[in-house]
């Protein structure tokens, strides 16, 4: 297993080659192939949600993931019961707790935590328990950062997509407040003592400045790599990310 101590890890996304595969049916493009070359082009982790509806990942997937990768998976999922127990039977190296709606095509902010504490404390439990890093996907938000501390999830990742979303529709004003909202957030959480990662609509624009966040340890990226890898192939895809998040941190 890679030691990630003392750079940015950058975890890749499978989720949109499966969506890809199913649109068609049948087993191309393969998501467990994907994952095999974001590790040989440097991915530090492979990130994977399996949603209720399955309408990307599916069960068989997770089975196939946990038995071929060599780094860890950062299984996403809803605090379901479902879910709970497929996490427990893999076991993986990480579990990140997203909300999740049928409706949406992509998880359009961060878990509410603060007005369900009981619950989700008593939900990850069993988790940390049976030795997955219980991570939390959550708004710059400070209420809810404090709240996911006390339910003793040991790992928060900030929801960058209302920045991305600003920066891509030109509203800079807003991007630069999400911007500076985030950094106030990760320096928060660190200094509770959890740790900080942030994801979702990252692009090679809008990398950088979150990048350079100190107290981020991970970003989790896919649809953008995934897209961009039509054009230039996974492992240059990844390539370039790596390269600009290392910069961002020299």
């Amino acid at each position: 297993m890679t030691d990630y101590a003392g750079r940015l890890r950058l975890g890749v996304n499978i989720d949109h080659v499966a969506t890809l595969r199913n649109a068609r049916g049948g087993a191309i493009p393969d998501p467990v192939r994907a994952a095999q070359l974001a590790e040989k082009a440097g991915a530090d982790g492979i990130t994977a949600h399996l949603r209720e509806d399955r309408r990307h990942i599916i069960d068989s997937d997770i089975d196939r993931l946990m038995g071929t990768l060599q780094v860890p998976l950062n299984f996403e999922m809803a605090a379901t019961e479902e879910m709970q127990k497929i996490a427990l039977r893999h076991k993986p190296h990480a579990v990140c707790i997203v909300p999740e709606k049928r409706e949406e095509r992509t998880t359009e902010g961060g878990l509410e935590v603060a007005r369900e504490e009981n619950k989700l404390a008593g939900f990850i439990a069993p988790l940390r328990e049976a030795g997955c890093r219980v991570s939390i996907f959550i708004g710059a938000d400070e209420r809810q950062i404090a709240a996911a501390h006390r339910i003793g999830a040991q790992v928060i990742e900030l929801h960058t997509g209302a920045y991305c979303d600003a920066h891509a529709e030109g509203d800079f004003e807003t991007r630069d407040r999400e911007l500076e909202m985030m950094r106030e957030m990760s320096a928060y959480a660190h200094s509770l003592g959890l740790e900080v990662h942030a994801g979702h609509g990252l692009n090679y624009e809008t990398v950088t400045p979150v990048a350079a966040f100190p107290e981020v340890v991970e970003l989790n990226i896919g649809h953008f790599l995934i897209g961009e890898s039509v054009f230039l192939g996974l492992e240059a895809a990844i390539a370039e990310m790596r390269r600009l998040m290392d910069a961002a941190r020299a």
